[in-house]
């Protein structure tokens, strides 16, 4: 495939973090935030780049340790990071990864 110009064009591999409607004004309105994957990424690469460019919704994902906050649920393919590598999980390019916050009442 070739862009306009002639030259090869590249896709490049991406993936998707889905918000929880009350996260998504600390990201600007967005239900979805995309990151380029270029190589491995891991949960915690991820909530990295996050936390670059949305700075209160980083905090709000993770502790002063950079551990996920008790309430904050992540999901790859289905499956809780906890109960995988936890931040360490990689995430495979085209993958989603769902971002659940729990919430507590009574």
């Amino acid at each position: 495939m070739c862009c306009v110009s002639g030259r090869p064009w590249w896709q490049v591999a991406e993936i998707s973090l889905l918000l929880p409607s009350v996260l998504q004004p600390l990201a600007g309105g967005q239900p979805v935030l995309t990151a380029p994957a270029e190589g491995p990424v891991t949960v915690r690469s991820l909530l990295d780049a996050v936390a670059s460019d949305y700075a209160v919704l980083g905090r709000r994902l993770r502790d002063e340790t950079g551990a996920l906050r008790r309430f904050v649920n992540i999901y790859v393919n289905g499956d809780e990071v906890r109960r995988l590598q936890g931040l360490d999980t990689e995430v495979a390019p085209g993958q989603e990864v769902l971002v659940i916050q729990s919430v507590a009442g009574g």
